[in-house]
This record gives structure tokens, C-alpha cells and sequence, in this order.
């Protein structure tokens, strides 16, 4: 039982490692195919996901595939990002729908403000026709990051605090200690993760280690049928 129990464990912290190591290449594959306009390093988005999941119920795998799906609207700078990155969460919160819905459509929105909001009225965020004709005046004047801020403004007015509502919940601080526990299984040194893997391989496979093992399992074979007389 105790064996069962401990490959459970090392079975669960390798699956984290994985979906946490998959999440961060995507994440570093979008920001060199895209160039990264918010000039944030890896390291920066990985903490800045941290942040965010222990202020909401995502874990920062979550937020870090967001980021880099986020990425791919290349008028996103750097200033905008961390604001629009926090609306998804809270949008996504409040509208009970999936990060990677609302990052489609907070990301649309941002990144052509003019015709982007069709993809934010569709799920009923809406803008009146002076809030149209502005963010289309300072789009037209190259003012382009004032209006992204306009369209945050109005996320904000709308979702705003709604993932750490859902945090300071019952159900939210079960997520929250999900997600910690998940943590604590992540290894932070991938590399020497798989060394101790493939040396643990290595000696399983050893001729010694394996007539060692039939040796004692045999033995413990004949105790047990002696038990039973």
C-alpha cells in the first residue's frame, strides 16, 4: 500500500511537472514567433501567473497558456498586457465561460479596436455609440493604446474584482489549495527530474536489481503459502 501510494505520488507530480513545462514552451514559442511587443521575459510572465492564481481559482499553468494565446494579438503592449491579462480572468470568472474564450475575445477587441468589439458584444459587453466614435477617433489618431485602455476601462467597470470574489469563497479557497498542492508536486529542476528518472530506470533495469527482486519475491511467496498452513 505504501508503494501504491508513493508511485501515486510521483505519477502526479510528473503530470503536473509535464502540463506546467508544456504551458511554459508554448508560452516561449509564442513569444519568439510573435516577438514579443510587451517585452516580458519567460520568467516575468511565469510570476506574473503566480500572482494571478493565488488571486483567483486558475492555477498559473492556466494563466500561462492564456498568456500565450494572448501573444498572438501583437498590439498588445506592454502596458495594456497585464490589465487585459487580469480582465480575462475576471471576464471568464463572471461569465462562467473558458480562459481561452474570453482571451479570444478580450484580444480581438484590443487588438483592432474598431472592429474587435463585435467579439465583446456578442457575450453583452457593450459600448454606447460615443464610446464607438471615440476609441474609433483615437484609433484613426494613431492612438491606438489609449484606446485599448477605453475598452479595459469598460472590462473593468463590468468584471472588474470578479476572480477574487470567486477566490474568497469556500469552493474558491478549495481551488486555491488545489492549485498550492499542484504546486508542491511541480518539480523546479526539470532537468534533474529526468536524470533521477533515468538513473531510477537504469538501476531497475540492472540484472543484480532484478535477481534481487525474484530472489525476494520468492521468498515472500513461500512465507505467505507457509502462513496459510
Amino acid at each position: 500500500a505504501i508503494g501504491y501510494g508513493f508511485a501515486r505520488l510521483i505519477g502526479s507530480s510528473i503530470e503536473k511537472t509535464i502540463e506546467q513545462e508544456k504551458a511554459i514552451a508554448q508560452l516561449e514559442a509564442a513569444m519568439k514567433s510573435t516577438g514579443n511587443v510587451t517585452g516580458f521575459t519567460s520568467q516575468q510572465f511565469q510570476t506574473m501567473a503566480a500572482e494571478l492564481q493565488n488571486l483567483s481559482t486558475y492555477g498559473d499553468e492556466a494563466v500561462i497558456s492564456t498568456q500565450g494565446l494572448m501573444l498572438t494579438f501583437t498590439n498588445i503592449g506592454r502596458e495594456v498586457f497585464p490589465r487585459a491579462q487580469q480582465s480575462v480572468l475576471d471576464m471568464s470568472t463572471a461569465m462562467r465561460q473558458d480562459l481561452k474564450s474570453s482571451a479570444i475575445q478580450v484580444g480581438k477587441a484590443l487588438n483592432d479596436p474598431i472592429k474587435g468589439l463585435s467579439a465583446l458584444s456578442r457575450v453583452g459587453v457593450a459600448f454606447t455609440n460615443e464610446q464607438k466614435e471615440v476609441i474609433k477617433s483615437l484609433v484613426e489618431t494613431g492612438e491606438v493604446a489609449q484606446a485599448q485602455m477605453l475598452i479595459l476601462d469598460e472590462l473593468e467597470k463590468e468584471f472588474k474584482g470578479s476572480a477574487s470574489a470567486a477566490r474568497n469563497t469556500l469552493g474558491g479557497a478549495l481551488d486555491s489549495l488545489n492549485n498550492a498542492f499542484g504546486d508542491l508536486l511541480e518539480s523546479k529542476n526539470v532537468q534533474g527530474t529526468t536524470a533521477a528518472i533515468n538513473d531510477l530506470t537504469k538501476k531497475l533495469q540492472d540484472p543484480a536489481t532484478q535477481q534481487a527482486f525474484s530472489s525476494l519475491s520468492t521468498a515472500l511467496i513461500k512465507i505467505a503459502g507457509g502462513a496459510a498452513y
